[in-house]
């Protein structure tokens, strides 16, 4: 199998379609890719839509393979930890991490799309079309119908391969499921709560209203607010809200009165920095939050789902992309492993990668309660200073759940879900039954936890966990 004599078509030059057209035409493959928006980099279409993102070590692993790193550092706002405001207006910061070169970056959806999308086309044997829908995909012919949405006129493609990074609502995906032609497994859960994108404007250019280098979060138990640092000053605010519990809810908050109400009620601090809210409340669609797990991934040599295609989750790990540009540098090694033909790439492929996907899925439900809710909890806050003190003190020996998860990037994820929720486990329990606690010393600390933690592994290996 030629490497440069293959035909790749990719549908969705979303950030994974993106980075995958790149890597792949650095290995010499004829990749077209087809995209149903408009090209982001000529037309303005993140309205509503996540602007930035969190950008941590396993994205930076994929950027270095395509040696693109240093390029990315320019889009990046470091995020040192949680800053944690509190219903008077108060806030403290809950670091990330106790070694200090550890931290997460807010970077621009857009600004890094358009990087990756720039340097897959300085490649001759990379094309890229936009404005072309996928209607659907014959996996056993390996062919896709396309309408294109500019003259208004349907089309086949033909390819050798073709892999669907086309998102949560993947054509390709879609039809695995229509297509009742081999046994396709697909769930998709939402949670009861929906999310709507709001913003802080910058004061002056390039002048931040509130902390620049951190993660905002105002947890009130049920619901949340969190906000990211823009470049140009501004911050990317989210509300996490019930669509239907509660007081408060996306389908009662339907006047500017209710609305102002439930800011001024639950976040006063973040009310006197928006003035510009009830415009973005009015216009911002309010979103569904969902995962989406499925298998198999791809059909005999034909086609492979990849990125949220494979494995849609919900944002509160900060992982969804990262979790995606892992999935390429995955993908390449499997090729470096010269398996001959693509039904045996495909099938090695899922096979080391889909346990990781479900372990940062389950993850990022995990994190939504915690986010929401824990970070408040007095006990939480003693268990994170604690990791802290262990990170700072003993930082070959010890990573939290959120270190082993954000910052290991050659740790699996499902490694990293195990160990770190065993840590957990046993420091809370220890905590609750005061058999450790901040003021001891903190290598028997240490020693007492990593003891724990391994009777908890050994008793989930035994318990089949």
């Amino acid at each position: 199998m030629k490497e440069k004599k293959q035909n790749i078509l990719i549908v969705g030059a979303g950030l994974c379609g993106s980075l995958l057209a790149l890597r792949l035409g650095q290995r010499g493959y004829n990749v077209t890719v087809y995209e149903k928006r408009p090209d982001l980099r000529k037309v303005d279409i993140s309205a509503g839509r996540s602007i930035n993102l969190a950008f941590s070590n396993r994205g930076i692993k994929a950027m270095k393979l395509v040696g693109l790193d240093e390029q990315v550092k320019a889009l990046c706002i470091p995020m040192n930890g949680r800053m944690i405001h509190d219903g008077k207006g108060n806030t403290f910061l809950s670091n990330y991490s106790g070694r200090e070169h550890e931290y997460i970056n807010s970077i621009s959806r857009g600004g890094l799309n358009a990087l990756l999308l720039d340097e897959a086309e300085k490649h001759d044997n990379v094309t890229i079309h936009f404005n072309k829908k996928c209607k659907s995909i014959n996996f056993e012919k390996t062919t896709a119908l396309f309408k294109d949405y500019t003259t208004k006129t349907e089309f086949i493609e033909d390819a050798d391969v073709i892999i669907g990074t086309d998102g949560a609502g993947s054509s390709l995906r879609k039809s695995y499921y229509l297509g009742k032609k081999f046994l396709f497994s697909f769930s998709q859960d939402y949670l009861t709560h929906g999310y709507k994108e709001l913003s802080i404007l910058p004061k002056g250019k390039d002048d931040f209203r509130i902390f620049k280098n951190a993660l905002h979060i105002w947890p009130r138990g049920s619901f949340m607010l969190i906000a990211l640092p823009n470049l140009d000053g501004s911050f990317t605010v989210t509300l996490f809200l019930s669509y239907n519990e509660g007081e408060y809810n996306f389908n009662n908050l339907n006047t500017d009165k209710k609305v102002l109400e439930f800011f001024k009620k639950e976040f006063p601090d973040t009310l006197a920095q928006m003035p510009n809210l009830l415009e973005d409340f009015n216009n911002n669609p309010t979103s569904a939050l969902g995962t989406v797990k499925c298998s198999p991934w791809h059909y005999k040599g034909n086609t492979l789902l990849m990125g949220d295609a494979a494995h849609a989750i919900v944002p509160f790990y900060g992982q969804g992309m990262n979790a995606s540009f892992e999935d390429v540098v995955e993908f390449d090694k499997v090729l470096d492993a010269n398996l001959g033909n693509w039904e045996a790439i495909f099938k090695a492929y899922e096979k080391s990668r889909k346990k990781d996907t479900d372990a940062i899925a389950d993850l990022a439900i995990d994190n939504f309660y915690e986010m929401r809710d824990h970070v408040a909890n007095p006990i939480f806050q003693e268990k994170r200073k604690l990791e802290m003190a262990l990170e700072k003190q003993f930082p070959n020996e010890y990573a939290s759940k959120y270190s082993l998860v954000t910052f290991n990037e050659d740790l699996d994820y499902r490694e990293a879900m195990l160990k770190g929720r065993a840590q957990d486990k046993a420091i809370l329990n220890m905590l609750s039954d005061s058999d450790i606690d901040l003021n001891a010393d903190l290598k028997l600390t240490l020693e007492k936890v990593q003891k724990e933690t391994q009777e908890i592994l050994e008793e989930d290996k035994i318990a089949g966990l």
